[in-house]
């Protein structure tokens, strides 16, 4: 979900706008939780790749 569309039940303004701690507080804690791959480095996400690519090509051996 994304934040720019939630209203902040503490001062009733758009959370993206960050008026209040709350709302700043909330924006903050969505922002970290939107991010799965900003906190992977790049060699695990080639080891991701490596591993989608290996499954792939054993269930193409396997369907053959």
């Amino acid at each position: 979900m994304t934040y720019d569309r939630l209203v902040c039940a503490n001062c009733a303004a758009p959370v993206s706008e960050g008026r209040c701690p709350v709302c700043r507080a909330n924006r903050e804690r969505l922002q970290q939780e939107n991010n799965f791959f900003a906190g992977l480095n790049p060699l695990m996400l080639i080891a991701l790749l490596a591993v989608l690519i290996a499954a792939v090509a054993l269930l193409a051996q396997q369907t053959v």
